[in-house]
């Protein structure tokens, strides 16, 4: 192990970011109330650290994907906070939100007839989220489902319904006719049930405007420094940085090739710096031949990524920077993957996916360090 702690990868997580951005979206759609999705670790974060500093920002509503996710958040909040499971309680196991005091999201007729028939065994009603499908054909009712439960309404006794939602497919996208449609379709379907307050804006909803607010928005991605909208600038501050050591440099002489696949041949004696980090710690193969990291003392040239991505490292060519007459990087030196000129939105246009498989994808292995510089 290195000296101060870590080899191959580093995880730099800045808590004051993620609660500057929750500060900043609470701003913007106010007097709604704002909400946290913490799913998937907390997009790849650290559930702890992130829940922890979201409830000491004033967060209140958490959203989890799944019922073991939120029994793990339940002990890190206060009992003040309220945690909805987005995909409901699977079979037999809704007894179990009891115990952790947690919420359903009900997204079927079945899961409805479910918490009906705990909340008949508990002698008393049961709070719980309604999800409706407004046009994404996900999770939630159907419109002939609600329908049925509006000829039907004792179908839903003992069920106190604390929220209605729905989720957009397109809201990065805010010019796209299906914004407009989910939103009259949600508007028009929670109309027919009891009624309660409405959540529909998630991270890119926010960004359509307070027609989309309704009482609750539930940001995910945008806490976490993701941009809400297509091809406009990103109005949240970066919250990761991604860092690899070099692990060796070598000249690789003018016709050899660089890694598996010889995917890379050098046409001159090419400078080449081994870092250690690949796709074993979740940075995309794909990143190979059209990634780019930075040297932190010399962060206005890019230097490629070439050859194929290896499981536990990648090669970089040195060239520009040798081009400057800068001495060449020693073994231990550390590099940026994701950083303030590298920029995770660009790494994932480059790897021809979305931030948000960046950072979920980001291994076990780094060593993760997550500060916050409002406290030293």
């Amino acid at each position: 192990m290195h000296r101060d702690g870590w080899e191959g990868g580093r995880l730099l997580i800045n808590l004051a970011a993620i609660a500057e951005n929750y500060a900043q979206l609470c701003a913007r759609v106010s007097p709604a109330e704002c909400g946290a999705a913490v799913k998937a670790n907390a997009y790849g974060l650290g559930l702890k650290e992130v829940g922890q500093t979201l409830y000491e920002a004033g967060c209140r509503t958490f959203f989890v994907a799944h019922l073991a996710e939120g029994a793990a958040l339940r002990p890190l909040v206060g009992p003040d906070s309220r945690i909805f499971v987005l995909h409901g309680p699977p079979p037999g196991t809704a007894s179990a939100c009891l115990t952790h005091t947690l919420l359903p999201v009900l997204n079927s007729l079945q899961q409805v007839q479910d918490w009906q028939a705990l909340a008949r065994t508990q002698g008393r009603p049961l709070a719980a989220a309604l999800q409706l499908d407004s046009g994404m054909c996900r999770f939630g009712l159907t419109e002939a489902e609600v329908n049925h439960l509006t000829t039907h309404p004792q179908e839903l006794e003992g069920i106190e319904v604390t929220l209605v939602m729905s989720h957009l497919g397109c809201a990065d996208t805010p010019e796209h006719p299906l914004n407009r449609q989910q939103l009259e379709t949600f508007t028009r379907l929670k109309a027919l049930l009891p009624a309660a307050p409405a959540s529909l804006a998630a991270s890119s909803g926010i960004f359509l405007g307070p027609d989309w607010h309704f009482d609750l928005v539930r940001p995910g991605a945008a806490l976490y420094g993701i941009a809400p909208t297509a091809e406009q600038p990103n109005p949240m501050h970066a919250t990761v940085r991604l860092q690899a050591r070099v692990i060796q440099t070598r000249m690789v002489p003018a016709g050899a090739s660089v890694g598996y696949g010889a995917a890379f041949t050098a046409r001159q004696p090419t400078p080449v710096a081994l870092l250690g980090i690949g796709y074993g710690d979740g940075f995309p193969r794909r990143l190979g031949q059209t990634g780019h990291v930075v040297w932190p003392d010399q962060p206005d040239i890019k230097l490629p990524i070439i050859g194929r991505i290896s499981m536990d490292s990648l090669a970089v060519d040195l060239s520009p920077l040798m081009a400057t007459g800068t001495a060449l990087p020693p073994a231990g030196a550390v590099f940026d993957l994701i950083g303030p000129q590298v920029p995770l939105d660009t790494v994932a246009r480059l790897a021809d996916t979305i931030g948000y498989e960046i950072l979920t994808d980001l291994g076990a292995r780094y060593h993760r360090l997550h500060y916050d510089p409002r406290k030293g």
